[in-house]
């Protein structure tokens, strides 16, 4: 079944104002069902996690709910998913932990594919500790990072191998269980940025060997924080660093402070609003998951074609990367006109496309664009063809 894309589009107020939204890979628009689910918790009464006021109880429930939400999402456990304030503070704050156990003659893996927040976390912490980084390629013609990318420089030294499920620049999409099988062969553990995929695809992070499978909410409707799951028993082994009062429990010993109860609720309604994108909704939230991001796959692969197809089509136009597996995520270059000078173009006929590197900085040099990048067009469930149409109409624009 498809896609009830009318019915989507009128659950978000911001498409009101009429601007064709390509800017989800850096953040979803979002539908009223998860800023009242915010609001709701910001204005009612609430307090520190407890057991004894009514006020405690919610704040409980809100912890509870939001953290079984993300298990059914990701395909993992609730007391092993961790919020942050940020996928990025999370993985700093995950490195400096994981780091505590290596030292000189140990080796960390980075790819030049990901984003700089899977990137400088690690680098950062094996310098500290003296183990030494090796980077995994990619084929910067297609955009592919295949698991012999990654299996050229794993060796029995290695101690974690950090691998974006993809690329938010290219939208590439390595083989994780691949990857993650040959990690787990010299006895690596696996950290996954999953920030780009968890919009487009279903995630089973614990069937792929992900030990370790990041994203952020905000990339699929939810409000701005950051997650990151894993094995309970892997978290029982690491100590990071906490307030001496603050619980020694698994998995709160990694979440610093008092948790941001709204941006949780928030989070819990984004879940369930994707879970609802399927028509009509039945079942346990898991199994409604994976339908809903097949039939989310099947609209954006759709529409994907469409927009591909006419940007091929224009003369003047220039295509970066051509994965075998993607997100529904485009690159292009417009001959003759400066990335940003096609950004503000498309933004004035109400097209929100910008231009970057997007902080993948390794995946842009290495593909020949350095710092000033590209345009970015990325599709979400809210887009539908008189988007794409938009889009394509005011790059063409530039061509003739």
């Amino acid at each position: 079944m498809r896609l009830d894309t009318d019915r989507i589009r009128s659950c978000f107020p911001a498409l009101d104002e009429g601007a064709a939204h390509f800017d989800g890979p850096g953040g979803t628009q979002v539908p009223r069902q998860v800023g009242r689910a915010v609001a709701d918790t910001l204005c009612g009464a609430i307090a520190n996690r407890g057991a004894v006021t009514a006020a405690e109880r919610r704040a409980e429930t809100v912890v509870r709910e939001a953290r079984s939400a993300m298990a059914d999402l990701l395909g993992c456990r609730p007391e092993g998913v961790v919020f942050a304030r940020s996928m990025t503070q999370a993985t700093f704050d995950m490195a400096r932990t994981l780091a505590r156990g290596w030292g000189a003659g140990d080796e960390v893996v980075v790819t030049r594919l990901d984003h700089d927040a899977n990137i400088r976390p690690w680098t950062i912490a094996a310098e500290a500790a003296g183990a030494t980084v090796r980077w995994a390629d990619f084929d910067p013609v297609t955009g592919d990072l295949t698991v012999d990318h990654v299996a050229a420089v794993l060796t029995p030294r290695t101690r974690l191998v950090a691998v974006t499920a993809a690329s938010n620049l290219l939208g590439a999409r390595p083989d994780i269980p691949a990857i993650a099988e040959a990690a787990h062969a010299v006895g690596a553990l696996v950290y996954v940025d999953g920030v780009h995929l968890t919009p487009h695809a279903p995630v089973a992070m614990t069937d792929w060997g992900a030990d370790l499978y990041a994203c952020s909410p905000y990339k699929f409707f939810g409000p701005h924080h950051g997650v990151v799951a894993a094995a309970p028993g892997l978290l029982e082994t690491l100590r990071p660093d906490k307030l001496l009062p603050s619980t020694d429990a698994v998995p709160e010993r990694f979440e610093l402070g008092t948790l941001p109860y709204e941006l949780l609720a928030g989070t819990t309604a984004a879940v369930d609003f994707v879970a609802g994108l399927g028509d009509p909704p039945a079942g346990a939230r898991r199994a409604r998951l994976l339908e809903s991001m097949r039939r989310v796959e099947a609209h954006e692969e759709e529409l994907l074609g469409r927009l591909l197809d006419g940007l091929a089509a224009l003369d003047g136009v220039v295509l970066h990367g051509s994965p075998g597996r993607r997100t529904p995520t485009v690159l292009f270059s417009v001959a003759g006109h400066a990335p940003r000078a096609v950004y503000e173009h498309l933004a004035r006929l109400g097209v929100n496309a910008p231009a970057g590197s997007f902080y993948a900085i390794e995946a842009a040099r290495r593909i020949g664009l350095g710092e000033q990048g590209a345009v970015r067009a990325g599709l979400a469930p809210y887009n539908n063809a008189e988007d794409v149409d938009r889009l394509l109409s005011g790059v063409a624009e530039l061509v003739v």
